[in-house]
């Protein structure tokens, strides 16, 4: 079989193994030498450090160790780590581990000089020091290097040769595909025997289940077994003996429970959508004709025409609850594919004009600073209680995060045959995680804040529902000091 278990188990191992020692191979091969160079960067450091006490214990002195404990912690601590070291005072003084220390000289002052830093790679830099890997041609030797100035204003130089790690990694790559090719030929022959030994019996079942797909219920499983597919197979032969009689019952019942299940979580989804959009949109409204009403109540105004106006907003706002609730259905059908929109021509301006002046009570509650400046009718096509919807959603939604000095301003910008409206409020911007999520249904960026106000995460969803049976775009842009919600609508 091409698929078969025993070859992809084979396949599998092998793989596994040929892989570890790849990586193995390739670790060794890229990644020994820059840890050997970032624990010689350690070394470096750490020797710096003891120089530095060196010189403040004032151990060296005019070219020479005065110390003999701390010359020896020196010279081994730079033996053990295969470091040469250089140090020349300011009086041209020098002190040093190594015989040949005419090379060191010349390096260090390539370094000062700034010739040497042409040829070598940049480790690590400070104001203190610098670590190079750098090439000796003379050698023909990698060294990583350290040079800088001592806190007694001495010119000190570090070095360490790579070669031995290279020739290392050699020796270990070397091992490791010797070893390497020996255990991939142990496990081929291991894996395909023990292969086989598990296939035998599943092959057996594979030929088994094959007869029960085929209704033959009289197949048994015989190989036996007290393993896991030995009871595997003692479970299959229960099986058959049982399905014949119940197989069918069992489809008709699994079909009609799933149906059920299916119209269930319909109907309760559309219930829960529909009392979450009613309840979102029914709180601005009250909230107006409650206010207004109290203010007949409490007489904040004497005069009749102040009353009638009064009045005249709470019979609209009351108008408006009932027109939404039947938008609401015709929102939730939206949502189930119904596209019948009805488009008209109205102005814009006079629309959103509208809107703030029977929000001004909660612009006055909430202390906002309105800015709406657009004289010039902007007529577009549209559905005009729709559209309303959305500016009225954006306007409060603005109203309910505004922050800072509490402006909202809201703009109509018309090219390209387009009318943009722009609601922009001061405050923060919409964290990045949350952009992607706050048109999806009861999603609340700032749960706090929402449950402060009241929001339920509903108002932003119903605008994206009533954008996308227009078929225009609508969106929100993030900046410093605010954000803007937007959307389009044809002028043509």
């Amino acid at each position: 079989m091409k698929h078969s278990i025993k070859r992809q188990m084979i396949v599998v191992f092998l793989g596994l193994l040929v892989s570890f020692v790849a990586a193995l191979f390739l670790i060794n091969l890229w990644l020994l030498e820059p840890y050997y160079i970032g624990n010689k960067k350690t070394q470096f450091i750490g020797m710096y450090e003891e120089l530095n006490y060196a010189v403040k214990e004032g151990v060296l002195r005019a070219g020479m160790l005065t110390d003999s404990e701390i010359s020896e912690s020196l010279v081994f601590q730079a033996e053990k780590n295969n470091i040469s070291f250089l140090i020349v005072d300011n009086m041209g003084g020098y002190i040093t581990n190594v015989h040949d220390k005419e090379q060191l000289k010349n390096q260090l002052l390539g370094y000062l000089l700034n010739q040497a830093q042409k040829d070598s790679k940049v480790l690590e830099s400070t104001d203190e020091y610098q670590i190079y890997q750098s090439w000796n041609p003379w050698n023909q030797t990698d060294y990583v290097e350290m040079w800088g100035e001592l806190k007694d204003g001495s010119q000190f130089l570090l070095r360490s040769p790579l070669e031995g790690i290279k020739e290392s990694a050699k020796i270990s790559n070397r091992f490791l595909l010797s070893i390497g090719s020996i255990l991939i030929l142990i496990s081929v022959v291991s894996v395909w025997y023990f292969a086989r030994r598990l296939t035998a019996p599943v092959l057996e079942l594979a030929a088994l289940s094959e007869q029960m797909a085929d209704l033959d219920f009289n197949a048994k499983y015989t190989s036996g077994g007290c393993d896991e597919i030995g009871e595997l197979g003692a479970n299959f032969n229960r099986m058959s003996e049982k399905l014949e009689s119940t197989i069918s019952e069992l489809k008709s019942a699994n079909n009609r429970l799933k149906e059920d299940i299916e119209q269930k979580e319909q109907l309760e989804r559309m219930r829960n959508d529909f009392l979450g959009n009613v309840s979102h949109e029914l709180k601005t409204p009250i909230a107006l004709i409650q206010g207004y009403a109290e203010g007949l109540k409490e007489g904040v105004s004497d005069d009749a025409e102040s009353r009638e106006f009064y009045c005249d907003v709470i019979m609209d706002e009351a108008a408006k609850m009932n027109q939404m609730v039947k938008n609401l259905l015709t929102l939730n059908q939206l949502e189930f594919g119904d596209r019948d929109i009805v488009f008209e021509r109205f102005d814009l301006t006079a629309l959103v004009r509208g809107i703030l002046q029977s929000m001004e009570i909660l612009a006055e509650q909430e202390k906002i600073n309105v800015i709406f400046r657009q004289e010039e009718p902007a007529y577009v096509w549209a559905d005009e209680f729709k559209v309303e919807q959305v500016v009225r959603n954006y306007v409060s939604n603005a109203f309910h995060h505004a922050g800072g000095e509490k402006i909202v301003e809201i703009k109509i910008h018309i090219e390209g045959g387009k009318a943009r409206t722009t609601v922009f409020n001061t405050g923060m911007p919409i964290s990045g995680e949350d952009v992607e999520h706050i048109w999806e249904k009861f999603y609340k960026a700032d749960k706090a804040h929402s449950r402060e106000y009241g929001g339920n995460g509903i108002g932003l969803s119903i605008v994206k529902a009533i954008m996308e049976s227009f078929h225009e775009k609508y969106g929100v842009n993030n900046y410093d000091n605010g954000v803007e919600f937007w959307f389009e609508l044809d002028v043509q």
